[in-house]
């Protein structure tokens, strides 16, 4: 397959701060350098793109030096934190920005679905609205014509097409959006993370759509997304952004284990959470496996406790209180989800400092790389108040193991073990 996208040298920076302060200088620095014929003295300059610190230089490089080419009928998929610089990207492909330095060679048309309602006026209706887009894209009326009934059929939209899209839901105005973007026969086409707006069933259907185009029209598809499993089952390769620097670009399985590994540098309580305020928050989790032992690994099929720690600031109805956690995957899928609620345990009493102990007599998790999400709430049948939720608190590094006690060590791959006899 041939090259359809090549991006050189793209680099993209930003002024930090009121927006004009100092300008004019920077300008006639700029125009100065300019006229001898001199480099821009301000592309020396700049921060790293990590929203994280704090800022110590007016400029940040919201993108560095990010090279690569996508061939026909390519998926790529672009991951990383949010502040990467992923969504900056794709307005750079999709002409939206310049970038400061580098630049795009692309082959064809190319279609964006950036943010939600992007591209439409509120004024206009639906119908009106797809044969604007179209004619952006340079396809003449006959051609968005006879892809018509096609586009309104699959956005599902097609009681309110007549009725202005400033009118329309979030999810209605997506599912519109990405209808129009795939239909209309871009060579290009660029996805970023508003696909989550739309429902499941939307989801599940527009990308059954993108598969379609890139692997029975041969269509590139350049795709931004936070789940992991979608990534895994639709895109043929993977780059990844760290603070505005592609530090991976291959092989999607191993760009996801270098993601995972990357931005998975420790659950957030392997330091204990100080002075929050909050009446009720976790403030550690503890691993000890069958000799009450601390571990940072576990072994499937043994014996583990994770010991959740708490503190407590105010008189909480323990009649109504619930705690639990989930086990996720390094996809960012749960696993599974426990609760006192769902296991039957009452909480007699909550001291103002303590701890929850959950036990595994057996493991039952192959080997991998997971996390613990806790949470914690009041409520009788679903949590009323939320009290705490603690995203990835606790790395949980699982190594392979003897489930069935046979001698064998259990492969990879699948996440659960179910407890089951063996004949």
């Amino acid at each position: 397959m041939s090259i359809i996208l090549k991006a050189e040298n793209i680099s993209k920076q930003y002024r930090l701060g009121t927006v004009g302060t100092g300008s004019l200088q920077h300008d006639l620095n700029r125009w100065w350098h300019q006229l001898r014929g001199k480099e821009d003295p301000y592309l020396k300059v700049g921060g790293v793109n990590d929203r994280s610190t704090k800022a110590t230089e007016d400029y940040v490089w919201a993108l560095r030096d990010i090279n690569f080419e996508v061939r026909q009928g390519e998926v790529l998929g672009i991951i990383g934190k949010n502040g990467a610089g992923k969504s900056t990207l794709l307005k750079i492909l999709s002409r939206v920005t310049a970038p400061t330095t580098g630049s795009i060679k692309t082959k064809g048309r190319i279609a964006s679905l950036l943010e939600v309602g992007t591209g439409f006026h509120g004024e206009l209706t639906g119908r009106e609205n797809i044969f604007m887009n179209g004619a952006v894209l340079g396809m003449s009326r006959a051609e968005i014509k006879s892809k018509l009934d096609e586009i309104i059929a699959f956005s599902g939209c097609e009681k309110y097409i007549d009725t202005p899209v400033k009118r329309y839901s979030s999810g209605m105005t997506v599912r519109l959006g990405f209808a129009v973007a795939a239909h209309l026969e871009p060579e290009i086409l660029v996805v970023d993370e508003v696909l989550a707006v739309g429902d499941a069933e939307f989801q599940k259907k527009a990308m059954g759509k993108m598969q379609d185009l890139s692997t029975g029209e041969g269509r590139t598809v350049l795709f931004v997304s936070h789940n992991l499993t979608s990534i895994k089952n639709l895109c043929s390769k993977v780059m990844v952004l760290e603070n505005g620097e592609n530090i991976f670009l291959g092989n999607t399985l191993a760009g996801i284990e270098s993601y995972s590994r990357v931005f998975d540098r420790g659950g957030q309580l392997e330091n204990n959470r100080n002075d929050i305020n909050k009446p009720f928050y976790f403030n550690s989790v503890v691993l000890k496996n069958y000799k009450d032992v601390k571990v940072e690994e576990c072994i499937s099929g043994e014996e583990l406790k994770i010991v959740i720690g708490y503190i407590n600031k105010d008189s909480i109805n323990v009649n109504n209180f619930i705690w639990g956690f989930s086990i996720i995957d390094s996809y960012g899928d749960i696993v599974t989800a426990i609760s006192s609620r769902d296991s039957g345990i009452k909480i007699e009493s909550l001291e103002n400092s303590g701890v929850f102990v959950w036990q595994f007599p057996k493991l039952g998790l192959r080997a991998g790389r997971y996390s613990i999400r806790l949470f914690a709430g009041t409520g009788l049948v679903e949590p009323d108040t939320i009290l705490d939720v603690l995203d990835n608190a606790k790395v949980l590094n699982i190594l392979p193991g003897d489930y069935w006690k046979k001698n064998v060590i259990n492969r990879s791959g699948t996440d659960v073990i179910l407890e089951s006899e063996v004949y």
